[in-house]
């Protein structure tokens, strides 16, 4: 061990025997935004074994107020954020294996990668994937934490596969609606407090000192001086179908993945093929040239339309900025590319 987490091993429920035990485990953090980031960024430099990164986005001018590990050079080239985040945290700490996975979280994606990991860290922005990853997680015993901000407030909550209730238990469906980052903006200590809970329960895990776990659900606003905990061991609920005696997964199911999606606050539509398609960039780039502006990175190619701006990733999702109308986009989608 070497000496830069002297400090850390200092931290007696750490110790050596806890940072031999965190370089020898596998963290999967899904969604490389605001929360991404930060915990990203402390378990590498914690010393974590490995990290492996699943974003759909890529870097842009407004993330830079909360999305600590991206620069102005990543959103002026549009950079991917699972590989702008590798980029940096590479030169944190060469030590940890860092996995960059420019892809959706999406069942079919996630399952093999869930299977080798010891923790999941919740980073996203929408509740889909949230309970995507709370059947994984049961599915396949694995820890997860979840994690969410929006304006000054925050909440967190962490899932013990078999022993704590799960957030379908708790939520009973996918929420509807509500605030996002988009209509009620966010500061960035919103962010760093949530990250901080998510970070130091998985620093638990991970060392398994597992009787220092918080079983509460726990919510805050720092602007308005507030904070909450709320026990949760009665909500656990036997006919839970991703948790209880019958588990029958429901957020895996191919009826319950969405193809087309408004974007979590954003007037923004992505199209997901219902089959992986590698686009050759030269071709399309020389068909949407006739339609736009077009300007290409090794990740992704974006045409810009009057109104909108018509963004294609490798993998064959499009993104369509400018709209929250899915027909509109449905049919914008096919006068391009179909």
């Amino acid at each position: 061990m070497t000496e830069r987490y002297s400090r850390q091993q200092l931290f007696q429920p750490v110790g050596n025997k806890g940072q031999q035990q965190i370089r020898s485990k596998h963290v999967l953090v899904v969604g490389a935004g605001a929360l991404g980031s930060a915990s990203a960024e402390a378990l590498v430099r914690a010393g974590i074994g490995k990290l492996t990164l699943v974003d759909r986005d890529y870097v842009e001018w407004s993330n830079l107020q909360r999305q600590q590990l991206y620069t102005e050079q990543d959103a002026q080239n549009k950079l991917p954020k699972a590989v702008a985040a590798k980029n940096r945290l590479r030169q944190i700490n060469t030590e940890v294996k860092i996995e960059a996975l420019v892809m959706d979280a999406q069942p079919a994606n996630l399952e093999s990668i869930v299977q080798t990991a010891d923790v999941i860290i919740d980073a996203t922005d929408n509740f889909d994937i949230r309970f995507i990853l709370n059947d994984l997680s049961h599915k396949y015993e694995v820890p997860w934490i979840y994690g969410s901000c929006v304006g000054s407030y925050g909440t967190t909550y962490t899932v013990i596969p078999n022993v704590t209730p799960c957030l379908h238990c708790i939520l009973k469906k996918v929420p509807v609606g509500g605030a996002t980052c988009e209509t009620a903006g966010i500061i960035s200590p919103a962010v760093q407090i949530v990250a901080a809970y998510q970070i130091t329960e998985a620093l638990k895990i991970l060392v398994e000192d597992v009787e220092a776990l918080r079983h509460t659900f726990l919510t805050f606003d720092v602007w308005n001086n507030q904070h909450a905990e709320f026990k949760t061991h009665k909500m656990k609920s036997d006919k839970c179908s991703s948790c209880g005696s019958t588990q029958t997964y429901p957020y895996l199911a191919y009826e319950n993945q969405l193809k087309t999606e408004v974007l979590c606050g954003r007037e923004t539509v992505q199209i997901r093929p219902s089959q992986r398609h590698l686009y050759n960039f030269d071709e399309l780039e020389k068909r949407l040239k006739k339609q736009g502006k077009v300007d290409r990175n090794p990740y992704l190619l974006s045409c810009q339309l009057p109104g909108q701006r018509f963004v294609i990733f490798q993998d064959g999702r499009v993104f369509i900025h400018g709209t929250n109308d899915i027909q509109f986009a449905r049919s914008l989608y096919y006068r391009l590319l179909g």
